[in-house]
């Protein structure tokens, strides 16, 4: 697991969306520990991501 802080600001859902495939990826799908704590991270990120490019959009 790379243990780079995640970038500044807002990122768009697809870029979210890469990075949690990586990670799933990397780890074999396999979660826990400090992997599932930074899924769980990723994965609010996405949904906020994605509520946010649906605001806009509307």
């Amino acid at each position: 697991m790379s243990s780079t802080p995640p970038p500044a600001g807002p990122r768009s859902a697809n870029a979210v969306d890469a990075e949690i495939r990586a990670l799933l990826q990397e780890t074999g799908g396999w979660l826990w520990g400090p992997t599932r704590d930074r899924y769980v991270q990723l994965r609010d990120e996405w949904v906020e991501a994605v509520r946010g490019e649906m605001a806009a959009a509307a």
